[in-house]
């Protein structure tokens, strides 16, 4: 009998079954290979310290990371990947390499360092799904996180300022989507009629862009005018996630947004609240410790202690 596969990822929402391109990118694999994973989604009894989301877990081995998540389960038998030709592999490598370069420091730009997009609905949703006062630390702590792999990767000269790197990667970025629009062309898939590890990669960095309702959407607006992405997406939604997508109507999601807005609301409060407390304690007045008083016995009263304690 197989050792059992468990996945730890961030969890669903605006239709999709993880937020998190990484976890996507896993969960859209294992189901094209038939990989036996039970999900765990991360939730307020998590009690891990750092966003190294996905982890799939093992009777022997723990694994984070995509692309070695992937190899694992390849090397168990799980290869979404057994009909490409050998061409088609190193396709499939270099089109990996252009979506992490040019397409992923957008999409960690749109959601965790374009500021109304991190406070309305980044820090809030992930903040809603961890415990407290985790809840308050670790958003921020991956929306650092991001902005250092944006400026590690392209924070070079002659790009010296963050606007202007802003600005290449957004131009990186549709270039990237327009050359996947072409890849794919009218095909279901990008190598035919069988899903590979491209269209999870794909599939996982896109998915959420296209979802997710942000406030700021120049990447967002860019991805819809691009009908064959968009289908891509929603075909894989319909085709492989329909039975494991928690919820919704319309009426339904309509609901969920007027609850993020709400916990939008709170989260900001709480943030407000601490950092006023850390501000009263930094200019509270700092005075020096109190020295106990020593008491002095009179000569009868050592006197009588001393009778006391012979006496023991």
């Amino acid at each position: 009998m197989a050792a059992p596969l468990e996945l730890s990822c961030w969890g669903g929402g605006w239709g999709l079954p993880s937020v998190h391109s990484e976890s996507l990118v896993v969960m859209a694999y294992a189901k094209f290979s038939g990989a036996p994973l039970k999900v765990n989604i991360i939730d307020t009894t998590w009690r891990g310290s750092r966003g190294d989301i996905p982890i799939l877990t093992t009777e022997d081995n723990i694994v984070s990371q995509p692309a070695k998540i992937l190899n694992f389960l390849r090397k168990q038998k799980y290869n979404a990947d057994y009909e490409l030709s050998a061409k088609q592999g190193a396709d499939t490598l270099a089109y990996i390499a252009l979506l992490e370069e040019k397409l992923l420091p957008a999409v960690l730009h749109t959601f965790w360092v374009e500021s109304d997009n991190y406070f309305t609905v980044t820090k809030p949703w992930f903040a809603s799904q961890i415990p407290f006062p985790l809840s308050l630390i670790l958003p921020g702590r991956m929306s650092k996180g991001a902005l250092n792999r944006i400026l590690l990767t392209r924070g070079e000269p002659p790009l010296y300022h963050l606007q202007e790197v802003e600005a290449q990667i957004y131009r990186d970025a549709k270039e990237c989507l327009n050359l996947l629009s072409h890849r794919l062309g009218t095909s279901q898939f990008f190598f035919g009629d069988t899903p590979s590890t491209l269209d999870a990669y794909v599939f996982g960095f896109l998915a959420p862009l296209y979802k997710v309702r942000f406030p700021k959407v120049q990447l967002q607006e860019h991805l819809k005018q691009l009908s064959n992405l968009c289908r891509f997406c929603d075909d894989i939604l319909n085709s492989y996630f329909r039975l494991s997508i928690g919820g919704m109507s319309p009426a339904g999601q309509e609901t969920v947004d007027a609850n993020l807005q709400k916990l939008t609301q709170l989260v900001n409060k709480e943030s407000n609240l601490i950092e006023k407390m850390d501000d009263n304690l930094r200019q509270s007045p700092q005075l020096p410790p109190r020295k106990l008083p020593t008491l002095k016995l009179t000569p009868a009263e050592e006197e009588s202690n001393s009778v006391q304690r012979l006496s023991l």
